[in-house]
């Protein structure tokens, strides 16, 4: 595809990987949201969007992609700029649902101005994880647990609820909401012993149903790893095809020294 790039760079080591791929692309950011290209951004408020959409505009930009953990940020009406009160009834009626919903309406407002929103996996293509991936290898117990948090994922995510699930020994021990899979994972953590039966556990990790993976989609990583360890789990099992890997080799090295399976599966 033809036409100028831009990264709107949000939390994360993704904005970084794209950055390191596509140095040509230029780089965005919105105050108050946190990102780790430091100084290199074109830093703009989100309550003056229309500024925002000017700057790239005049810059060439044709194509965007968003990059990152992007959080609700808290909305200053008094300094928004004329066009983003044109857009605050859609915006504020997307943030009472849930986040696919928002992004989804986020995604259009800027189609609406003539960009071509691309998803991060399509610009590095070896980010998503392959059916092929397999380290390790699952018990029957976790087997059946991965089985059971992927039919719990599949019932959850009509609603918009959750992209990662632990099962231990049939015993569902958490379901990733808005606080994200770090959160979970702690929570996992701390739960007694006596409510765990005899299975240590695994964590799985999957797209929403209808989800747009342009903007959102699931990722593990170094992190990720650091977490299931924490929790005590057997292993990591995510959709293939539909999950990014972030920091690829060091994800894998963690895996394989803390004796940890991880396993891709079309679900």
């Amino acid at each position: 595809m033809s036409g100028q790039l831009a990264i709107l760079a949000c939390g994360g080591q993704l904005p970084v990987m794209l950055a390191k791929a596509h140095p040509q692309a230029l780089r965005f950011s919105l105050q108050g949201i946190p990102h780790e290209l430091g100084d290199t951004t074109q830093v703009h408020q989100i309550e003056k969007l229309g500024g925002l959409f000017k700057a790239m505009k005049a810059q060439g930009v044709t194509r965007l992609v968003f990059a990152g953990g992007l959080a609700r940020p808290a909305l200053k009406p008094a300094q928004m700029d004329a066009k983003t009160l044109t857009l605050v009834p859609r915006i504020m009626k997307a943030m009472q649902g849930g986040d696919d919903g928002l992004l989804r309406t986020v995604i259009t407002i800027f189609e609406d101005q003539g960009f071509e929103v691309v998803g991060a996996h399509s610009l590095l293509p070896d980010i998503t994880v392959s059916a092929e991936l397999r380290i390790g290898k699952p018990s029957k117990i976790d087997v059946q647990d991965a089985d059971r948090a992927i039919a719990i994922l599949n019932v959850l995510s009509p609603m918009d609820i959750g992209q990662g699930c632990v099962v231990a020994g049939g015993q569902v021990l958490g379901i990733e909401t808005v606080q994200g899979t770090d959160a979970l994972l702690r929570f996992v953590g701390e739960t007694p012993a006596h409510l765990r039966r005899d299975a240590k556990g695994v964590f799985v990790k999957a797209a929403k149903a209808g989800q747009d993976l342009r903007v959102d989609m699931p990722t593990i990583g170094p992190d990720t790893v650091a977490g299931v360890v924490a929790a005590g789990l057997a292993g990591i099992v995510v959709e293939a095809g539909h999950v990014m890997l972030i920091e690829r080799e060091t994800t894998l090295q963690a895996i394989q020294k803390a004796g940890l399976f991880l396993i891709a599966r079309s679900l």
